[in-house]
């Protein structure tokens, strides 16, 4: 079984790239290969111009890695973690010392860093594993799913980093199962589903595929809307059913599509609960391949 196949893709410095699919997609699997910790079967990959098989030491060096698990000693206080990372890097004492005294700075660590990792809240301690990742100065930075178990205070003081990173040149692959994180912070988009891509933009390239609005119909019983998508299809519209609500999700161009939608639902002579005419997000297009079959679980 192949855990990615034909995947294909480019990144230029400064730029973000969200990296989605659902769990065993083969995201992780992707960040492993690129960051030279899985050598690939089959097929090339560059980072910072050096193949990641033949040139495996040179692109560690240009690259900072953070996994959904934090690489830190609980014993340790934030900035002898960061020091002795530092000095692993082959920095001096007191280059070490300046180096991790700048980066707690930059993260707001600075009260925190005489205190024990073990004390620290998930967003002080994902902080303090993404400032170990810059300690080398990388000019790509992989994040895999850097915000699992984070509060939404945490990950939006996280997503701000993220984009004062890319602002600062450093090229940021992050994979993510949330559609919200994706759209708030890649400039393009890839859709991974059993380890090949299903789609591939920017977000707002991706949400125009839907169309200029996104109609939801909204039924009080499940069944209603697998019954209304059945009717719609058969008229020709994209509809999918929102599989966490019962509701049906299609994309309309105009008000001729709403009006057509709703009168084919109420010649079928179900209820709508409600009925609503939005922009399109990054989530809309998720459902739309998951309802087309081009990403499964």
């Amino acid at each position: 079984m192949r855990a990615l196949a034909d995947v294909s893709f480019a990144v230029g410095p400064g730029r973000i790239l969200g990296v989605l699919g659902h769990n065993g997609a083969g995201k992780t699997t992707l960040v492993d290969i690129l960051s030279t910790r899985v050598r690939a079967d089959a097929g090339t990959a560059r980072v910072c111009g050096w193949d990641v098989r033949s040139g495996g030491s040179q692109v560690r060096r240009r690259i900072g890695v953070a996994t959904q698990f934090t690489a830190l000693d609980d014993a340790l206080s934030g900035a002898e973690n960061l020091v002795l990372l530092a000095r692993l890097l082959g920095a001096t004492a007191k280059q070490a010392r300046e180096r991790a005294a700048e980066l707690l700075a930059a993260f707001d660590l600075t009260e925190a860093a005489g205190r024990r990792v073990k004390t620290y809240s998930g967003g002080m301690r994902r902080r303090t594993d993404l400032a170990a990742c810059l300690l080398g100065r990388p000019e790509v930075l992989f994040l895999d799913e850097p915000s699992t178990g984070l509060d939404p205070v945490a990950c939006r003081q996280l997503w701000d980093i993220i984009k004062r990173l890319a602002g600062l040149g450093i090229t940021v692959v992050l994979t993510t199962q949330y559609l919200a994180e994706a759209e708030h912070l890649a400039d393009e988009v890839l859709v991974l589903a059993a380890g090949r891509v299903v789609a591939a933009d920017t977000p707002t390239a991706l949400k125009r595929r839907l169309g200029s609005q996104q109609l939801t119909l909204t039924f009080p019983e499940a069944w209603h809307g697998d019954r209304a998508l059945q009717r719609l299809r058969g008229l020709g519209l994209r509809g999918v059913l929102d599989p966490r609500s019962g509701a049906v999700v299609l994309p309309v161009d105009g008000g001729g599509d709403v009006v057509a939608a709703v009168r084919a639902v109420d010649d079928e002579r179900l209820p709508v609960a409600r009925v609503r005419v939005t922009e399109p997000t990054l989530e809309d297009v998720y459902l739309t391949l998951h309802g087309a079959g081009q990403v499964s679980r």
